[in-house]
């Protein structure tokens, strides 16, 4: 798998995409850190894709049910993020 950065991949966008369509993939990397994978159209929904990428170590399969965390209420904080933010705001301006 070929890794580029997010600049690198818009200045060569083509070039990627071409490596794309002959069944590559590209991983693509912010600040060094992955954050996204450009794959041929269809691979998401190949078993056999996913396999190879557990295998692979890139994924790990999910535990549980996902679906009962989404079913909790919200955590209540203490503070507001808007005051949060615009606290660490008010210092810059």
């Amino acid at each position: 798998m070929t890794t580029a950065s997010i600049s690198e991949l818009k200045a060569n966008l083509s070039r990627y995409l071409d490596e794309v369509w002959r069944g590559g993939e590209v991983q693509i990397l912010d600040r060094g850190m992955p954050v996204a994978r450009l794959v041929p159209a269809g691979a998401e929904n190949d078993p056999k894709a996913l396999e190879s990428q557990v295998s692979r170590g890139l994924i790990r399969p999910g535990k549980g049910d996902a679906a009962a965390a989404l079913k909790e209420p919200p955590l209540e904080l203490p503070a507001s993020i808007l005051d949060a933010l615009l606290e660490d705001r008010d210092d810059r301006l």
